[in-house]
């Protein structure tokens, strides 16, 4: 029996990995463990969390679901999934799949670029159908200052766990990323000591499970989990 755990990122919840964990339900018989991360979820309430409770989180839920399988996958997004190499470092994990992970995060550049789009949809009365608008306007004011740096304090912890894992790792990157600079995958490939698989994604922004490509990304996933090649080749592939 396969067991997967799916870390959500940071301010978010299991509803950024929604097309991806409902795909895999279909597609698959695993068992899938998708834990909120303390004081996350629609209803944020992060004034008294800390990285030491979202990292313990994870690992509990990891624990939890490696009792009742014979193999785990952890696919981790954003912060989830620095967590997510955290847990495949210390752990025995068949596979590792990274989305949009927070190694290397904010891009001032891109990030310019998603304000000024919102700006002038506001202006032209379409906000509501700008995508990033609507992700993550529920979020306006209710995250501290306090939870910023405890999101620096989780990347710091868990950035050196990279140089342990072992485990095939696929890692998909969205180019339109405004918070994770694409090249940052570039020091992924430099740091994990194993050879890793890395799919660009042309038209995908930071919630690559949300956007345009979220179908190509789900196959994409399945597909690598579900290969029975112990040893991926490292590779780059643009969709």
């Amino acid at each position: 029996m396969i067991g997967c755990l799916c870390i959500h990122g940071f301010t978010g919840g299991p509803y950024e990995l929604e097309p991806l964990t409902d795909y895999l339900q279909q597609e698959t018989d695993w068992i899938l463990e998708v834990p909120t991360l303390p004081g996350h979820g629609y209803e944020l309430t992060l004034e008294d969390q800390d990285h030491e409770g979202w990292i313990n989180e994870a690992e509990r839920a990891f624990l939890s679901l490696k009792e009742r399988v014979d193999h785990v996958y952890i696919i981790g997004f954003s912060m989830g999934g620095m967590i997510a190499a955290h847990l495949a470092a210390k752990y025995d994990v068949h596979k590792l799949v990274l989305l949009s992970p927070s190694r290397k995060y904010l891009s001032l550049k891109q990030l310019t670029v998603e304000a000024s789009h919102i700006v002038m949809d506001k202006v032209s009365g379409t906000i509501e159908d700008n995508f990033t608008y609507q992700n993550y306007k529920h979020k306006k004011g209710a995250i501290p200052v306090r939870a910023y740096l405890e999101f620096l304090k989780c990347m710091k912890v868990t950035r050196p766990s990279l140089k342990k894992i072992t485990c095939p790792v696929l890692v998909a990157q969205g180019i339109q990323d405004g918070v994770v600079p694409f090249k940052a995958a570039h020091y992924l490939d430099k740091e994990i000591p194993v050879d890793i698989e890395v799919i660009y994604y042309l038209d995908s922004k930071h919630l690559i499970c949300l956007g345009d490509d979220k179908d190509v990304v789900s196959v994409a996933v399945e597909k690598f989990l579900s290969t029975n090649q112990e040893k991926q080749n490292s590779s780059s592939v643009n969709y």
